[in-house]
């Protein structure tokens, strides 16, 4: 997910040379549409689901569960639609990785491991306690090692399948209540979750309905089902955000909108968006569109061709879900832009009459600095990795900070002219190494200590009060909880059992949700 991050900044930088192109630009407003009144909230962006992955929403572990494979060697298992081994040769061991968390930081203790089938299932570096035929009990302790499954044998006319892996303490409820409670703590009281790592939104190639993500699979690692994601919105009594794959035909459009319409509280809100950035040059989506855009002519620019290819995508979407919902009361039709260069949102929003089509105006309004090896301004990762604190803080408040209230204001212009509330699909600091400045280990270093330093959350809270003042509405924070890596620091917690009151990041948001008149809790 890091990784995927890092090509947000890869696509800024590349797309640049949209802030150039306003002048040429038709601004179709809605005439006679008074500017819809804020009322700013605290969202979140739920982190990707992974072995590697530190939240553990799931009670059940082996839904986070990687790839089937082979010790030292590549083989293609033979799996069936829900991707469970149907057949093992003679010899061979089949290993699937559930955590690769070797600390105090795994949820160590006594699990559960359940199945149907036959065969020979162990977990390699864990005591095993007591085993009878679909049931073992396992002591988990990371600090021995990873935490993976071994299958040596199976029985391929009653092969293994539906793996379990929950707390023992939680062996008799986890049918009925799927989420971690300390994930549902965390997060009880926010406004709306974003799923758009959560859904592996990114690249998709989820085309037909038979392609979704469903609560059968083995694994959610090509995205949460919808049934799960709804079910977490309805626990958590909020509103739900989905990126709609990009490739996804109108069939998977509509079959989504009929489940959310049927099972979504009726008090709650769907948000719907087409994708994720698909103005970002890094992402595969930005390249499908720019190339459906200039076979349809809508312009012979290819990031002109992807921007408004984007905006009569997402009218499309919109109206499927309006027809099935019978209107927009339950909805939120977003349409996405980069912060950075405003004209970008009026190419969107000045494609035919897509503004009148949307209720918001969305933009990621990040406290950005991004450092590469080679800097016009001199601010290269040599140069920066030999700052202090007090000089990294200094540039974030007198640089970074101002020009990211400045793309509030120019985003806010916009929304404002075309009748839109302006939200924040993501939000936060962007302290990263780019264009290989990711690669030294002082920057990295300095950007750790600058997210974990009280001042990082002073920064926050001046984002948010700006925010708020500007007249914005939801603000969606990126995102929950993941370790930090040369790709950015981008949790607001490292890991699901770090105190909150010890991050900066997560205490200023949720003070500032708490003034909002959000119930959350530190």
């Amino acid at each position: 997910m890091d990784k995927m991050r890092r090509n947000l900044m890869i696509g800024t930088l590349a797309t640049a040379v949209v802030g150039v192109f306003g002048s040429g630009v038709a601004r179709q407003k809605v005439a006679n549409k008074t500017i819809p009144a804020a009322n700013a909230k605290l969202g979140i962006n739920l982190a990707g689901v992974a072995y590697w992955a530190s939240e553990f929403p799931f009670v059940d572990l082996f839904k986070q569960s990687g790839e089937w494979f082979v010790e030292g060697k590549e083989y293609a298992f033979a799996l069936d639609a829900d991707g469970w081994i149907t057949q093992l040769p003679h010899g061979m061991v089949a290993s699937t990785m559930i955590s690769v968390f070797e600390s105090e930081h795994f949820p160590n203790g006594d699990y559960v491991i359940l199945y149907e089938g036959e065969g020979v299932i162990k977990a390699p570096n864990h005591l095993r306690k007591s085993a009878q035929s679909g049931r073992i009990v396992v002591s988990i302790n990371a600090q021995k090692g990873h935490f993976r499954l071994e299958i040596s044998k199976i029985n391929p006319q009653n092969y293994i399948k539906n793996i379990r892996i929950v707390p023992l303490s939680q062996e008799q409820t986890y049918t009925k209540m799927r989420w971690n409670p300390a994930f549902l703590g965390r997060w009880n009281g926010v406004a709306c979750l974003r799923f758009m790592d959560f859904m592996q939104t990114n690249g998709s190639s989820k085309t037909s309905w038979s392609d979704r993500s469903k609560p059968t699979d083995s694994r959610f690692g090509n995205g949460v089902p919808l049934e799960w994601l709804v079910d977490l919105a309805n626990q958590l009594n909020c509103d739900a955000w989905f990126c709609m794959p990009h490739r996804a035909n109108d069939d998977y459009i509509k079959q989504s909108a009929i489940y959310v319409k049927e099972h979504l509280k009726p008090q709650l809100r769907a948000w719907i968006e087409n994708s994720n950035e698909v103005w970002n040059g890094g992402f595969q989506q930005h390249q499908d569109a720019s190339k459906a855009g200039l076979k349809l002519k809508l312009s012979d620019k290819s990031w002109e061709a992807a921007l408004k290819y984007y905006a009569y995508r997402s009218m499309q979407i919109f109206k499927i879900w309006s027809d099935v919902f019978k209107g927009n009361q339950r909805i939120v039709r977003v349409l996405s832009s980069q912060s950075a260069y405003y004209h970008s949102a009026e190419v969107i929003l000045g494609f035919e009459d897509s503004a009148s089509h949307a209720d918001v105006l969305a933009i990621a309004p990040y406290v950005s600095f991004n450092v590469p090896t080679k800097d016009e301004r001199g601010l290269d990762d040599k140069t920066v990795s030999q700052w202090n604190l007090n000089q990294l803080f200094e540039h974030l408040n007198k640089v970074a900070l101002p020009e990211s209230t400045q793309w509030m204001k120019d985003n806010k212009k916009v929304a404002d002219s075309y009748g839109l509330k302006l939200v924040a699909y993501e939000a936060g600091q962007h302290l990263v190494g780019v264009g290989g400045g990711e690669n030294n280990e002082k920057l990295k270093d300095l950007f750790y200590k600058a997210n974990a330093d009280v001042r990082m959350g002073e920064i926050y809270s001046k984002s948010l009060m700006a925010w708020e003042q500007l007249g914005g509405d939801l603000t969606c924070s990126y995102y929950s909880v993941g370790t930090w890596s040369k790709w950015g620091s981008w949790g607001l917690l490292q890991r699901y059992d770090d105190n909150p009151a010890n991050s900066p990041k997560l205490t200023a948001n949720i003070k500032w949700a708490i003034s909002r008149g959000q119930k959350m809790a530190i």
